[in-house]
């Protein structure tokens, strides 16, 4: 109920506004806790892979300067609009967002059905995700 006095900032709240956020929503949902995560990117090439593991999920990233790779702890936490994961590689915090949406690595005609965002300490990585259960299509490029 709102009354009549009170500032216009609180009367600004007391009105619903259609497509407003529920503050009831679920967290993300749509990668499953068995699903394998491959992640990679462009222009540096890179790749990261992340795999559940007992009861938790390993990492292994990999780049030209390091093609064998380097594995490492991730904790999984799920937000309204994605997933990702938290983890230290070689005393660096590693951040790692995936969220829904078609997307192109601009060097084949793969479209997968995630985009990424890797922070890998003071550096901000681009790309695209797909996991073993949801791939990536062949085709062509998107826009």
């Amino acid at each position: 109920m709102c009354l009549i006095g009170v500032s216009p900032f609180f009367l600004a709240a007391c009105n619903s506004t259609p497509g407003e956020i529920s503050r009831d929503s679920e967290p993300f949902n749509e990668i499953t806790q068995d699903a394998i995560i491959s992640v990679g990117g462009t222009e540096p090439f890179w790749a990261l892979t992340v795999t559940p593991v007992d009861e938790g999920y390993q990492a292994r990233y990999s780049a030209p300067e390091l093609p064998d790779g380097v594995e490492f702890s991730v904790s999984r936490f799920a937000g309204n609009n994605g997933l990702g994961f938290s983890g230290t590689l070689d005393e660096e915090a590693v951040s790692v967002a995936i969220t829904p949406g078609d997307c192109s690595d601009g060097m084949s005609d793969r479209t997968y059905p995630y985009t990424a965002t890797v922070l890998l300490g003071d550096v901000t990585l681009y790309g695209c995700a797909h996991t073993d259960l949801d791939p990536f299509e062949e085709g062509e490029t998107i826009p």
